[in-house]
């Protein structure tokens, strides 16, 4: 089995720290120098990576890096224990609302942005949680 990091660009190291530990809960880990801050709470651990908007994210890329918010297929899902107040803890952290809490047989979530334009789910199951609608075991 492979292991995970996650990785996520930002214009502002600093307040990226805030954001991710006020929002989430993620507690600060380890700097690996100037630009880069470790974080730890989730299954994974989250790095955030200070890049400068305007650069590009690989040689030869058309489009340089923005920090407005942007689609992307890829996104983070926080699971929480309760919603509504992780969703008043990730607002007043600076999370913007996209949408109404959505609600499904194996619980519910909102999906929200960061203020450095990452989209990113705050979930809490219920039940059994996906269990509930899982056909077969993999």
């Amino acid at each position: 089995m492979a292991d995970l990091l996650v990785n996520i660009d930002v214009d502002d190291l600093e307040a990226a720290v805030r954001f991710y530990t006020e929002a989430v809960g993620l507690s600060p880990g380890r700097r690996l120098g100037p630009d880069v801050a470790e974080l730890r709470g989730a299954s994974s651990p989250l790095y955030l990576i200070r890049r400068a908007a305007g650069t590009p994210p690989f040689a030869g890329a058309a489009p340089a890096r923005e920090y407005r918010r942007h689609w992307t297929p890829v996104h983070l899902d926080f699971v929480v224990a309760d919603l509504p107040a992780a969703i008043r803890r990730a607002e007043a952290a600076g999370a913007a609302r996209e949408g109404e809490v959505r609600e499904f047989e194996w619980g519910r979530y909102l999906v929200m942005a960061d203020p450095f334009g990452n989209g990113f789910c705050l979930l809490q199951f219920s039940g059994r949680g996906y269990a509930e609608i899982a056909t077969s075991e993999g």
